[in-house]
């Protein structure tokens, strides 16, 4: 079984709602299970600012798909709730990122794992290393990059406690 990390962040329309229909959709995506979702985040817009805040978690979850099938299924979701990719860093009903597929190191035209931004965002750190159950390189660097970031200045604050994945899924709305 492959062990894979996403971040989803939301900052248009019902934005919790959100978070839980695409966690919804990973749990009944067939050969996909949901182990664990952090709590849920609110933080600054990075990029381009001038846009309402984000609310954002991270899912680990288990799988037998390969990191470019778990990436058509991230694609799909983003695609099923609405998602328009109108330009780079602006606002979005929702956004999927393969974070980590294992230890490995993945690098093709359509997806570079470990996400090539995440150990510059505290709002991808934060929940990520919340969830985290396994001491990988890869997370080793993510505590790391974590300890050097002022969480404050960063715009990363907890909005909701988050308990379990059927908790998570069975409160939508």
């Amino acid at each position: 079984m492959n062990v894979v990390y996403l971040s989803i962040g939301t900052n248009m329309g019902e934005r919790e709602q959100n978070l839980k229909l695409a966690v919804k959709l990973l749990t009944e995506t067939d050969g996909v299970t949901v182990e664990a979702v952090s709590s849920i985040y609110e933080t600054a817009p990075v990029g381009f600012v001038d846009q309402a805040s984000f609310l954002n978690i991270a899912v680990r979850l288990t799988t037998n798909l390969s990191s470019a099938d778990m990436l058509k299924v991230c694609q799909g979701i983003e695609q099923e709730l609405g998602r328009v990719r109108e330009y780079r860093w602006g606002p979005r009903i929702i956004d999927l990122d393969i974070l980590l597929y294992n230890h490995e190191n993945i690098e093709t035209e359509s997806l570079i794992v470990p996400h090539e931004r995440m150990f510059e965002r505290a709002f991808v750190l934060v929940p990520l290393i919340e969830i985290s159950d396994q001491a990988t390189e890869q997370l080793r660097s993510a505590h790391k990059a974590l300890a050097t970031m002022d969480i404050q200045k960063e715009g990363v604050v907890q909005w909701k406690k988050v308990v379990t994945v059927e908790e998570f899924v069975r409160s939508e709305n």
